[in-house]
């Protein structure tokens, strides 16, 4: 109570409070028009900013562990083109230094995918960075299939001289994939009006579930033309498509904002080690807000380190994108780009109580988050007095 309030999804609040119960949001608004019980915990954010926790919408946390080399990297099962069947949550270590990372920089909730090596990665999962175990971690287990278009499947797979070694293969791959999940629902349809048992198959359930809506497609692209090959498979097979990457999408951004595409923006602090990353460029971000098209911002961790995630979007108001709209990227937006809104994303009464103090404008690189607080539990603090951050031990301490 006392802290600026910036619920994102409503005008901040000056000496603003945030009524938590039961790790949901109960009320937000100025300190004199909320009835605070009297046995409350009181929090005094006096001097601070308070956010909801920002959200990182593609990351490899927990499967492609820091510091782990070969050992800890679960992110390609590179075994299989099309990988629908496979899912992220079978491969994250929730004990690595990342998720400890991820709090410091404010991030609360992660959406953790496979990688980019086959056309179709596998599923992808929604999970807080806090927990102690991916059992409670987890608060959206069906989010989307993660898809791979350009230089990383042909270059996999042209590797091992099968197909698909070339755009128009990875283009084929996608194709007999949807068509075959379009056979095996009329099938099932079929046999369940007669009666008849079913053999299930996985990938093809999986790919179902894409196609009547209730799982989103994450197609990591970074090309132009890539992205327009995008849209003309989400056009003949009916998905929701959501760009991840994204790097030449200000090339196109009138299309995509007519298309109403959303883009998970990044990673923004890379150099450009390879030709589909030859015009990224931090000035991106501004120009697809400005041309209409709903952005998120991500670090693609490991490839930036998930605290960094405030800074790209720091740089990138630097280099043209709105501030309001730099924030709705770490938070709001992710969460409506994946049907998590409901959970996630901003300051708003019954949502998950994923509260972040922070010494000042987060968007200016001096300030820290100081407290944060997952589902209401305090789980991070920075120590003044020792000059680092402080979480909450995760592991299990036998009583004596």
């Amino acid at each position: 109570m006392g802290g600026y309030v910036v619920p994102v999804g409503a005008a901040p609040i000056e000496g603003g409070t945030v009524l938590i119960e039961d790790g949901k949001i109960i009320a937000v608004g100025p300190e004199a028009d909320v009835d605070i019980p009297e046995d409350a915990e009181l929090v005094d954010a006096s001097g601070s900013w308070v956010l909801p926790g920002f959200i990182d919408a593609h990351a490899h946390l927990g499967v492609h562990e820091d510091g782990e080399g070969w050992a800890g990297n679960d992110t390609n099962e590179m075994t299989d083109p099309n990988g629908a069947r496979f899912r992220a949550i079978d491969g994250i270590d929730p004990y690595e230094p990342g998720f400890d990372d991820a709090l410091s920089g404010g991030v609360t909730s992660v959406v953790i995918k496979p990688g980019s090596g086959n056309p179709i990665g596998g599923q992808t999962i929604g999970v807080k960075t806090w927990g102690r175990s991916i059992l409670d971690m987890v608060f959206a287990e069906h989010v989307s299939v993660k898809s791979a278009l350009g230089e990383n499947p042909k270059r996999v797979y042209g590797e091992k001289k099968q197909t698909p070694s070339t755009r128009l293969g990875v283009a084929a791959i996608l194709r007999e994939a949807f068509t075959k999940a379009r056979n095996y629902q009329a099938k099932r349809e079929h046999t369940a009006g007669e009666g008849k048992p079913f053999e299930v198959d996985l990938t093809n359930e999986t790919l179902a579930k894409v196609l009547d809506g209730e799982l989103y497609w994450d197609q990591h692209v970074h090309r132009a033309d890539d992205m327009v090959t995008a849209i003309r498979l989400a056009d003949e097979f009916g998905y929701k498509l959501v760009i991840n990457h994204g790097t030449e999408g200000h090339l196109i951004a009138d299309l995509l904002a007519e298309r109403d595409v959303p883009v998970i923006l990044g990673p923004l602090f890379t150099t450009k080690s390879k030709v589909e990353l030859r015009h990224r460029s931090l000035r991106s971000p501004g120009i697809l807000a400005r041309a209409g098209v709903k952005i998120a911002i991500t670090t693609d961790h490991p490839v930036v380190p998930i605290n960094f995630l405030v800074y790209q979007a720091a740089l990138a108001v630097k280099d043209g994108l709105d501030p309001e709209t730099a924030l709705k990227a770490l938070t709001q937006h992710p969460a409506q780009m994946l049907g998590l809104d409901d959970r996630v994303g901003t300051l708003t009464p019954g949502l998950d109580a994923d509260v972040v103090l922070w010494s000042g404008d987060p968007l200016d690189v001096m300030n820290r988050a100081t407290r944060v607080f997952v589902r209401g539990r305090e789980v991070y603090r920075f120590d003044e007095s020792a000059g680092e951050g402080v979480v909450e031990d995760r592991r299990y301490r036998e009583s004596r």
